[in-house]
């Protein structure tokens, strides 16, 4: 009977210690994964989101994994079908956070407020453009944080992970990066090898930022699969459509295989690339007589593709220490 009322006593201990640990604000360190991309209007290119989402879960099964779209504009539009009752009608497979999503800064500062102390800040951007060195600006940001008693400080690690063509520096060797990337994509030049057709693919770019790793990849490419015509160009930046035309041209190509070299087939698919206006890439290249076949999957959808950022994901934890 003593050892029972002792145990007990005991118990009750651990219990007030816990509590009292609790009230001078203890914080946890749960661990998650923000998933971080432009996003996509289109329901039926959210495959190519939700794919490596539950790919990059797959190899991390114990760690929550998140999405995040850096766009306002479709964050704004997703937001919007909220209170779309036709639209929710017509779309009963939207998850519920895509209709809820939120930008880095409010997905991770949301996880923050749950607890997940160490996070893992994946893009899955194309590049290092733009929109991955805005991503690693708030990043830099939130690690600035630095509160005067260190056990409040709001993060143990928050780090970002790298593009799928890599990115500048010597830790990770960019040049091998892109050679993963080339060789991910075999299947669309098999298919192309097959149709007998070139493989032309259509990135997005920048206006502000150069664009040369998009020669620069078409080089891997073409030394890798040098049994077929393959060509990359950009919706903004270099190489344009007019330089993929005047290559097309030089070529003496007459038919090829046109596809998205972007995570998702969305609007810029849709329109920029197969789109029946005069300036989109399929009528430029078939008033000059080439025969256009449109293949409308994004990266995304490519198994391999995912599983790059489940490697830049790997990389990134074993370069600071992580274990997820």
């Amino acid at each position: 009977m003593k050892k029972m009322r002792t145990g007990i006593f005991t118990v009750i201990l651990l219990m007030l210690f816990s509590m009292s640990c609790f009230a001078m604000g203890r914080q946890e360190n749960k661990k998650a994964i923000v998933l971080a991309g432009f996003g996509t209007s289109y329901p039926s290119a959210l495959v190519a989101i939700t794919d490596i989402q539950k790919q990059v879960q797959k190899a991390f099964p114990g760690v929550k994994v998140k999405l995040a779209f850096t766009s306002n504009i479709i964050r704004n539009i997703w937001h919007k079908r909220q209170l779309d009752k036709s639209f929710l009608q017509e779309h009963k497979d939207i998850p519920e956070e895509i209709l809820y999503v939120k930008g880095p800064l409010a997905t991770i500062a949301d996880l923050q407020d749950e607890g997940y102390r160490t996070i893992v800040v994946q893009p899955t951007h194309i590049y290092n453009g733009e929109e991955y060195t805005d991503l690693c600006s708030y990043v830099r940001g939130l690690n600035a944080i630095k509160t005067i008693k260190a056990k409040y400080m709001p993060f143990v690690k928050l780090v970002v992970g790298r593009p799928a063509l890599g990115k500048h520096g010597i830790v990770h060797n960019y040049h091998q990066d892109m050679t993963v990337a080339a060789k991910a994509l075999h299947a669309d030049v098999a298919l192309a090898r097959k149709s007998g057709s070139a493989l032309v693919y259509m990135g997005h770019g920048n206006e502000f930022y150069s664009t040369g790793i998009y020669a620069e990849f078409q080089q891997v490419m073409r030394k890798m699969y040098p049994q077929v015509e393959i060509f990359v160009g950009t919706v903004e930046g270099f190489p344009s459509l007019n330089d993929v035309l005047l290559s097309l041209e030089s070529a003496k190509i007459k038919k090829v295989m046109l596809k998205p070299l972007m995570i998702v087939a969305g609007d810029h698919a849709n329109n920029d690339m197969a789109g029946n206006e005069d300036d989109s890439w399929k009528s430029t290249f078939k008033r000059a007589g080439i025969r256009v076949e449109c293949i409308m999957h994004g990266l995304g959808e490519n198994p391999e593709w995912a599983d790059i950022y489940v490697r830049h994901i790997k990389d990134v934890v074993r370069d600071n220490g992580i274990t997820l």
